[in-house]
């Protein structure tokens, strides 16, 4: 039997262990932390663009402006297969963005060919005009500019094309009727005929209407592959541009001949 001394020690020390016991899992319930509380979720209007989840079909789209990235994908598919292939899925596919997008920003298929367009005379002016401004003399600026007219031809085929195919524009819209009175002011004004002027006379309109006329059509048969035969004729190494210039002074001449 164990003394009663022995028990009584053996009693403190269990006493103790309890107590340490209980103390440190006190210490330990104080320092855990709630379980956080579950948050509703979101309406799916309220969430993130990055997180809402995207309608089947829909392409995501990572340009920053929708608007002029459908037009820089139109002309690519212009300048690529032509008028023909120029529709509305086709240049939302080029961007990458859904089929109704196109829809969204120009209506129809003739609002994009428009604002289409519209670049195209913008661009179109713009190259005559820094032409104009490489000469001094009158006549020289007239030629400079009829080159920079078939140049601009030459680069943007598809472009030039869709500009004089006024059955597929809306000639009203705003862009581009400022666009495209612009253009013929500087084709009027290149032929010191008073493209400013809000009249003309018959003298002034002759002069514009030829000039246009033997312009636009050595460009037209230029780019069809017209010239060809002519230009085989031709001494070896001649140039479109020769071409060009001998023709216009030939028009020049017969209207001053000589005294």
């Amino acid at each position: 039997m164990l003394r009663p001394a022995v028990k009584q020690n053996l009693y403190s020390v269990k006493i103790a262990a309890i107590k340490s016991g209980m103390a440190r899992a006190s210490r330990e319930t104080k320092t855990i932390r709630p379980a956080a509380r579950r948050r509703p979720a979101k309406p799916a209007a309220e969430r993130p663009a990055s997180r809402r989840r995207r309608p089947a079909g829909e392409t995501p789209y990572h340009h920053g402006d929708l608007h002029d990235a459908l037009l820089a994908a139109a002309e690519r598919v212009l300048e690529r297969e032509g008028l023909p292939g120029l529709t509305l899925r086709a240049v939302a596919r080029e961007a990458g963005v859904s089929h109704a997008a196109p829809t969204h920003h120009f209506g129809d298929l003739t609002g994009l060919l428009s604002e289409l367009a519209a670049i195209g005379f913008r661009r179109f002016n713009e190259a005559m005009a820094a032409a104009g401004r490489t000469e001094t003399h009158s006549l020289m600026k007239a030629l400079a500019r009829a080159k920079a007219y078939v140049a601009y031809a030459q680069a943007r085929p598809g472009m030039y094309g869709l500009m004089f195919r006024t059955e597929r524009l809306d000639m009203k819209r705003p862009s581009l009727h400022e666009a495209a009175s612009a253009s013929f002011k500087g084709l009027a004004n290149s032929a010191g005929a008073g493209g400013e002027a809000a009249t003309l006379s018959l003298d002034q309109a002759a002069v514009i209407a030829r000039n246009w006329s033997l312009v636009h059509g050595f460009t037209v048969l230029l780019l069809d592959g017209r010239l060809k035969d002519i230009l085989h004729r031709l001494p070896a190494g001649t140039t479109p541009g020769q071409l060009l210039d001998a023709m216009l002074f030939s028009a020049i001449a017969s209207r001053h001949p000589a005294t």
